[in-house]
């Protein structure tokens, strides 16, 4: 999970990664080695979108986290959020926020 999307030059429009946790928490991102601009979705235990980071800013240090516990967090490529038209209060369809998922 460390190294995540790092090192990276190029991450067409229907790829990401998913980052889940075994529960809830609060979660730092950051941007370390990271040659391209991402859009981080924070995703709450139900499946909501609780925070989105648009366009984070490559090789960025700055911890990026939304106050409350998040189940997951999604790294897709800078400004899919917007072209999606994904917004926070949304619903994440994916097994990890079904009961009892992980």
């Amino acid at each position: 999970q460390q190294q995540g999307l790092m090192f990276v030059r190029d991450l067409p429009a229907e790829e990401g990664m998913l980052f889940v946790g075994e529960k809830s928490r609060v979660w730092g991102m950051w941007m370390k080695n990271t040659f391209i601009p991402l859009d981080m979705v924070f995703i709450d235990s139900r499946g909501r979108v609780a925070a989105i980071f648009e366009r984070t800013l490559p090789q960025s240090l700055q911890t990026l986290s939304h106050p409350k516990p998040v189940k997951a967090v999604l790294e897709l490529r800078g400004g899919e959020t917007a072209r999606r038209g994904i917004r926070v209060g949304d619903r994440v369809e994916h097994p990890a926020f079904r009961p009892g998922g992980g």
